[in-house]
């Protein structure tokens, strides 16, 4: 574990300039310096998916266990055999309460736009932390983590949740291990513990959300140089079934039965990837490969589309792998849940939103909504940043919500 960052925001906003800007405006948010402070020296770890979650985990296991949280550790190995850790932790006796969902890996950042600094090493520049995972999502953990603090066990009448999950970007693994396997969430599960997923929003209250569909279909010949009768190209197969996979595509583009009139786009948004392993134009491919990535949506079900797409697959001796990684996520917009998460947050309505989320995974949850700092165009994003304003929003909002569901009587 690296030590605290070196790091002091006064350095880096022109305290000057931001003392005149709040001046000039006086509705502007003073920044909440411990939020930023938690969100950089989160940004410090290098927790990309790819790699081990278990520094960022313990640094998170040791404030929680500072502010009166139990912490239970869902250990587990992924598919390349790296150590990944989730943690759900509790705060508070009773029943019911609040749970907040928030993942701790991170996108790449091979192709990160700025010189003077990585994306490892955050940077707070005119109003607005840089760093990868600033928006999606340590920026969230940190505003949870901050308004969490500031409750203590004895005020909450309901428990206070606080899980911290790996692999969401690359498959919700960590999200099903704990589904799986968490004594606190079987808690969650038995009492209906209402759920956030902490999720970039802008702090707009989001209900639904699209799911997550993946479907692999493999050719397979023979290589040989392509002036011979020795090979068997792969892709000859793969044509006719690509001819029936765009009719299926066609027909979820133009017709109403599968699309959702609440999202936008309306439709799953069917996105098809074709390649072959030939090395050179003459050589033969022996392996012909289309990746299929669909976006499920509430009340569209899919079921019968994926069999027509195994079916055609078959038909022309083609291997198929389907993966459903996760379920759209809905919760009725008129419920009592959305509407009292909508006057705390002070928004007129709720929303959808075309992205997945570990909420996906988490069907067994019957009130849940993502909510969350940041935009989620900055996702991702070269220069990934989020404004120090919806940090300290953030913080506030998440306090309004834990003294809601876990200080008052329900």
């Amino acid at each position: 574990m690296h030590g605290e960052s070196p790091l002091r925001p006064r350095n880096h906003c022109g305290g000057g300039a931001r003392r005149q800007s709040i001046r000039a405006n006086p509705i502007a948010k003073v920044p909440n310096m411990k939020t930023i402070r938690y969100a950089k020296r989160l940004i410090e770890f290098n927790s990309t998916s790819s790699l081990s979650n278990r520094m960022i985990s313990k640094y998170l296991e040791m404030k929680l266990t500072k502010h009166g949280f139990v912490v239970e550790k869902i250990p587990y190995r992924d598919a390349n055999d790296v150590r990944k850790v989730n943690l759900v932790a509790k705060k508070g006796q009773g029943q019911g309460g609040l749970a907040y969902f928030g993942h701790t890996d991170v996108v790449p950042a091979e192709s990160w736009q700025s010189s003077v600094f990585g994306p490892f090493q955050p940077r707070v520049i005119q109003e607005r932390l840089y760093g990868r995972g600033s928006c999606d999502m340590k920026g969230s953990i940190a505003a949870m983590l901050a308004a969490a603090q500031t409750f203590d066990s004895h005020q909450l009448r309901h428990p206070l949740y606080f899980v911290c999950t790996a692999d969401e970007e690359v498959g919700f693994h960590g999200a099903r291990r704990v589904v799986e396997s968490s004594e606190y969430f079987r808690e969650m599960v038995q009492h209906q513990t209402k759920a956030i997923i902490g999720e970039p929003t802008g702090l707009e209250v989001v209900h639904a959300h699209k799911g997550s569909c993946r479907m692999v279909v493999t050719g397979v010949g023979k290589a040989a140089h392509s002036s011979t009768r020795n090979g068997h190209n792969a892709n000859l197969a793969m044509i006719p079934f690509l001819q029936q996979l765009q009719a299926i595509y066609d027909e979820t583009e133009r017709e109403p039965q599968w699309q959702n009139a609440q999202f936008d786009p309306p439709t799953m948004t069917w996105n098809i990837l074709i390649k072959d392993n030939a090395a050179a134009l003459n050589i033969t491919p022996s392996r012909s490969t289309c990746s299929i990535y669909a976006r499920p949506m509430p009340n569209v079900p899919i079921d019968s589309l994926l069999d027509r797409v195994k079916s055609a697959a078959q038909a022309h001796g083609l291997q198929i792998v389907i993966d459903k990684a996760c379920d759209p996520m809905f919760t009725a917009s008129d419920s009592e849940f959305v509407k009292q998460v909508l006057k705390l947050a002070h928004r007129p309505q709720a929303k959808t939103v075309s992205y997945a989320t570990d909420g996906g995974v988490l069907g067994e949850l019957h009130d849940k909504l993502i909510l969350g700092p940041g935009n989620i165009a900055q996702a991702h994003t070269d220069d990934e940043w989020i404004s120090l304003e919806q940090l300290t929003r953030g913080t506030e909002l998440f306090s309004r919500l834990i003294q809601h569901f876990c200080c008052e009587d329900s």
